[in-house]
């Protein structure tokens, strides 16, 4: 009886291990996974802070599923010549922790294009805040940006 006993709880125990691998970063991928719309912004460039509304000239959403990510980007009011200035890219990206960085690997601009990004990351409840650098030498592009996003329901 006492073998049987310590053969099950061996048997609950190497289940328990096998099914939880105590990565960090299962536990923030998961809920990172989704679609969100970008809020707000805020950059720093040398010294100057830009704030931008997401909500009213122009919209955002960001998609990222296990290994990718994707944003699409454009205005709301459309220009003289009927145009939207839609702008998108995206690309593959790592997380480790709180620590997210973005590979650019499809993108309008070849001087953004190829580049990576890092940025810390925090999820509360059903928003993502996202603060990085934003650096591209050829782009004359070296800022601070924080980023917040509210997860889109389905």
């Amino acid at each position: 009886m006492k073998l049987q006993f310590t053969s099950s709880l061996l048997c609950v125990s190497m289940f328990i291990s096998c099914t939880n691998s105590g990565d960090q970063t299962g536990k923030l991928s998961a809920p990172l996974t989704g679609t969100w719309k970008l809020l707000s912004s805020v950059t720093i460039d040398k010294g100057q802070r830009t704030d931008l509304d997401y909500t009213k000239n122009q919209q955002m959403i960001k998609i990222i599923n296990d290994t990718h990510f994707s944003f699409l980007r454009h205005d709301v009011k459309r220009d003289q010549n009927g145009k939207n200035n839609f702008d998108a890219g995206g690309g593959r990206y790592t997380l480790s922790g709180d620590q997210y960085v973005e590979y650019l690997d499809y993108y309008n601009d070849p001087n953004w294009e190829g580049k990576n990004f890092k940025f810390k990351i925090q999820i509360k409840n059903d928003t993502l805040i996202q603060t990085g650098i934003e650096k591209v030498e050829a782009a004359g592009i070296d800022r601070q940006i924080t980023e917040t996003y509210i997860r889109m329901k389905q």
